[in-house]
């Protein structure tokens, strides 16, 4: 069993190091980070703007403040943890990792990143901006 879990608990131990880095040195404070290559070009915040700062908060248990840099990085590191959690459980129980995911889920989910990205840069949308 701890053979097939092995992957699994790996990348966990890598996001967590990863999480662990960022939750130690703050993004809010410049000098830490590289600037976001899109918005250095373009002014424009990117779908993962505010990200690390969204990473630091919910490392330190402010949701509120996760939320406000990037919701929509906060609800990927929801799926993110469900699918890691699908993952080590059908790991553990010797089934295949074969999660078929239509087609439209990917447009889908693509329009929503287009969608969010857009708006947090037009005036109305301000509130979900960094």
């Amino acid at each position: 069993m701890l053979r097939r879990a092995a992957t699994p608990l790996g990348a966990l131990a890598g996001v967590a190091a990863a999480w662990a880095y960022v939750a130690t040195v703050n993004p809010n404070h410049p000098g830490h980070y590289p600037v976001c290559p899109f918005l250095y070009l373009t002014g424009w915040y990117c779908p993962a703007c505010g990200g690390l700062r969204s990473a630091y908060a919910v490392a330190h248990g402010q949701f509120g403040a996760a939320v406000h840099d990037n919701v929509l990085a906060v609800i990927g590191y929801g799926a993110a943890a469900v699918l890691w959690v699908l993952w080590l459980s059908r790991e553990v129980r010797g089934r295949p990792q074969r999660i078929q995911v239509p087609r439209a889920v990917w447009w889908g989910l693509g329009a929503v990143v287009l969608i969010f990205t857009v708006v947090r840069n037009v005036p109305f949308g301000a509130a979900l901006a960094p």
